[in-house]
């Protein structure tokens, strides 16, 4: 039986946001305040949690699809330790501007991926993202509930299911909704 999940896009919900910026060595990264208590709810309650997350950073060539890819390796032991490593990863690399991309948010393939590779059942899952893009992808992907973590406090015009101050909160909300 299909399971639902909880997709959390990178950066500004897993990791603290660089701004406008991008996170290009792990002495870059680091965690958002809650995102491990979540990220415990999240497992604790029996959901899948997938990473969707624009990297553009490698299209750009900013960085090496090796460097990224060091990144979440070492994101995904950091976790592994806490029995709460992430089930899939699903980036897009492509630059904003690539007319032959498919994969760049809001476009649903990482989600419509992840569903396939592990069986999720999407009308009972969550995205928890920052920005406008990362809640049409989950609407787009047929991810009716949404949260909307408002780290820069940039305008929102696609509507959110919750809004949040920020990550520390989402641990709550995933306790009362999950």
């Amino acid at each position: 039986m299909s399971r639902p999940a909880v997709f959390f896009d990178r950066d500004g919900v897993v990791n603290i946001s660089p701004g406008t910026g991008y996170v290009l060595s792990w002495e870059q990264f680091e965690f958002s305040p809650g995102i491990v208590d979540a990220l415990r709810v999240c497992k604790a309650r029996g959901y899948a949690t997938v990473v969707v997350t624009s990297q553009q950073g490698v299209g750009k060539g900013l960085m090496t699809p090796a460097a990224l890819e060091d990144i979440h390796s070492r994101m995904q032991a950091a976790l592994a330790v806490r029995g709460i490593a992430f089930d899939a990863i699903h980036a897009c690399t492509c630059l904003a501007d690539d007319p032959h991309c498919t994969c760049r948010k809001p476009s649903p393939e990482m989600i419509l991926g992840a569903r396939d590779q592990l069986d999720l059942d999407l009308t009972r899952s969550w995205l928890v993202g920052d920005h406008d893009r990362d809640i049409q992808m989950a609407l787009n992907a047929g991810v009716s509930r949404t949260v909307r973590i408002l780290n820069d406090g940039r305008p929102a015009t696609v509507a959110a299911t919750v809004t949040l101050a920020n990550a520390a909160e989402l641990t709550e909300l995933l306790e009362r909704v999950l």
